[in-house]
């Protein structure tokens, strides 16, 4: 009997404990962020170029303009792998052990690694091609994880449009791109398929780091009427290079959003990135408020822009239509 009554002491205790443990941790996640004197947020880039940069300085005025100031009732501690796939899991872990209580992730694989290191910690995510393909979510409409945001997918048919209109004479294409990144990948295979319907042939060439694009570039340089640009982070890491030999050749660039153009290339329709940051601030002030990512729905930038550079239409002699010009947006620079 005495043996009976320890050990029902012994399950009492246990069972009071867990109960206690229980409630402290239903507790503690109903708090909402909202009622936070200060947030953290971990940012992590894969690397630092115009366009992710724009997409982060938008995601922080967004933020502001919802009343989220940095110094005030926001902590963002700022990380930039430098286009290492390995540092991008690091900065990751590192932010699940300081407990952000969100996670920024500009790139596929910055978005990657914060989700393979916590399934628990809010990620919103931009500049991903295909949350879905890529594994960050389950559907756009209904992510279904902890991760929600904007997606940077181009309007690849669109654009091949207007190369051909402006590169009538255009036949072979080529595009650099990162064997590492599957959203690299996922817009290489697109191109592909949407070349066939212009006659178009894609050239393709592969690289792991930055140091490998110049032999890529040289490997297909003569075999290629233009060189199109899709949206991987380590190419554009390279544009002045690429614009360099390219113009040197007298060969065209063909950008597939808006920074490329400014930084070179001939044109583009294509995604402002500063733009798609505000948006992603939109889903982070509903998380803050209290809303899950699993229900929030992933955006996309539904007005995209039609950029023409000058001096590299000027350098390179392209005569652009009188009513695409006139409707266009005109930018200059990154052009010798």
């Amino acid at each position: 009997m005495v043996g009976k009554k320890k050990v029902g002491v012994l399950l009492s205790l246990v069972l009071s404990t867990s109960f206690f443990v229980g409630c402290s941790k239903a507790q503690g996640s109903e708090k909402s962020l909202q009622d936070k004197k200060v947030l953290k947020i971990g940012i992590t880039q894969i690397v630092e170029h115009p366009a992710l940069d724009s997409a982060r300085k938008g995601f922080i005025q967004g933020l502001k303009d919802k009343g989220y100031e940095e110094g005030k009732n926001i902590k963002i501690d700022y990380q930039n792998a430098q286009g290492d796939m390995q540092t991008s899991q690091n900065i990751a872990k590192n932010f699940v052990s300081n407990k952000e209580d969100l996670i920024f992730a500009i790139g596929t694989p910055s978005a990657q690694g914060a989700f393979n290191a916590t399934k628990d910690i809010p990620i919103l995510i931009t500049a991903v091609t295909d949350p879905v393909k890529s594994g960050l979510v389950k559907s756009i409409e209904k992510p279904g994880t902890n991760v929600t945001g904007t997606s940077d997918k181009i309007p690849m048919k669109e654009q091949f449009q207007l190369l051909k209109t402006l590169i009538p004479k255009a036949k072979n294409i080529g595009i650099i791109y990162n064997t590492s990144e599957s959203n690299s990948e996922i817009q290489l295979e697109e191109a592909e398929t949407i070349s066939k319907e212009f006659n178009l042939n894609v050239i393709s060439t592969g690289i792991t780091n930055v140091n490998d694009i110049p032999q890529s570039l040289n490997s297909i340089i003569n075999k290629i009427d233009v060189l199109y640009l899709i949206t991987d982070n380590t190419v554009a890491s390279a544009i002045p290079l690429l614009v360099n030999t390219c113009y040197s050749k007298n060969i065209p660039i063909f950008g597939g959003e808006r920074a490329h153009v400014v930084s070179g290339a001939i044109a583009t329709i294509g995604i402002d990135y500063y733009k798609l940051g505000l948006q992603t601030a939109e889903a982070a002030v509903k998380i803050i408020d209290g809303n899950i990512p699993q229900e929030i729905p992933v955006g996309n930038l539904k007005d995209m822009e039609l950029v023409i550079n000058e001096d590299a239409i000027k350098k390179l002699n392209i005569q652009v239509p009188k009513d695409i010009f006139e409707k266009s947006e005109k930018v200059q620079g990154g052009v010798k």
